[in-house]
């Protein structure tokens, strides 16, 4: 299901994307996506089945230190036990002026927003908590993970509500929103993190791992197809709102540079989530989020009628 005005998504559309999402299934005990690993249950807590060790944090249950472990690295590290309960679900949705853009399908903006509702309501459906941070250059919307309708149609009447800024750093870096992120994602969360991931620095990398750790993490990586190549032929005037540039693109050099930059950069963030067992999802403009969501977490099985 694609929004009917690419530039811009309603509320009425968000809530009907609540039917399709039953058909996406989170509480798979395998996952089907690439990197994403297998996990036993909703969270890691304390229970009955051995989940991973990780280095010992303030609160900790001494009781579940891993001496082994620990005498192994020199660090203090303690178990976490797969636990059968509902989970935080966070979505962190990226609404920087790049995002509000698209040569095909709809606007990035506009596939996130439908990423995020589709997740939200199968979450829902699940049992689970759902909150996140909806973010731009100069501001952002906090939503703390919450069980019930009413708190996600807040959220995704946020999401209608969002409008490009115009601001003289049209980028600014993903630190702070994966940040705070990390401050409200407790261990066993599933962390949704959608954007295009410009921007994506030192310090937002290292918030990312942190957070990977001990929840489960998929980053959503949404692209125009111009973003891979630039046409080959022409002589085109481009801008921002603020700025703009002319740009050659028969120039063989410029074409190469402008590619590479691309490679350089989900490179980087493919191999990040390689190391890290986090989920690596590529989405283009004019593709079915749905489609792609039914892959990473596979498909609900209909009861069978008596």
């Amino acid at each position: 299901m694609n929004a009917s005005n690419p530039t811009q998504i309603s509320l009425d559309e968000l809530i009907g994307l609540q039917i399709p999402a039953r058909t996406i299934n989170l509480q798979i005990r395998r996952a089907r996506a690439r990197q994403m690993g297998h996990y036993f249950s909703a969270a890691k807590g304390r229970g009955m089945e051995f989940a991973e060790s990780r280095v010992y944090q303030p609160g900790d249950d001494v009781r579940n230190i891993d001496w082994p472990v620990t005498a192994r690295t020199g660090d203090t590290h303690t178990k976490l036990f797969a636990e059968e309960k509902e989970r935080p679900v966070l979505i962190g949705l990226d609404a920087r002026p790049a995002m509000f853009f698209a040569t095909r399908g709809r606007f990035k903006s506009v596939l996130a927003a439908e990423f995020a509702a589709f997740i939200s309501w199968a979450a829902l459906q699940a049992g689970d908590r759902v909150g996140g941070e909806l973010f731009q250059v100069g501001s952002h919307r906090e939503y703390r993970p919450r069980r019930g309708k009413r708190s996600l149609l807040h959220m995704l009447q946020g999401m209608t509500e969002l409008e490009p800024e115009l601001v003289t750093d049209e980028t600014g870096t993903m630190g702070a929103p994966i940040g705070r992120i990390r401050q409200i994602a407790h261990p066993g969360s599933l962390v949704c993190l959608i954007s295009d991931f410009r921007g994506f620095d030192a310090r937002a990398e290292s918030q990312l791992v942190q957070i990977a750790r001990h929840s489960r993490v998929i980053l959503i990586h949404l692209y125009d197809r111009l973003e891979l190549q630039l046409p080959r032929h022409g002589h085109y005037r481009v801008s921002q709102g603020v700025r703009s540039l002319s740009l050659a693109t028969d120039n063989p050099r410029l074409q190469q540079i402008y590619a590479d930059r691309y490679v350089r950069r989900t490179s980087h963030l493919q191999r990040l989530c390689h190391q890290q067992n986090i989920t690596w999802l590529d989405c283009a403009t004019d593709e079915s989020p749905l489609l792609l969501l039914q892959k990473v977490f596979g498909r609900r099985r209909r009861k069978a009628r008596g």
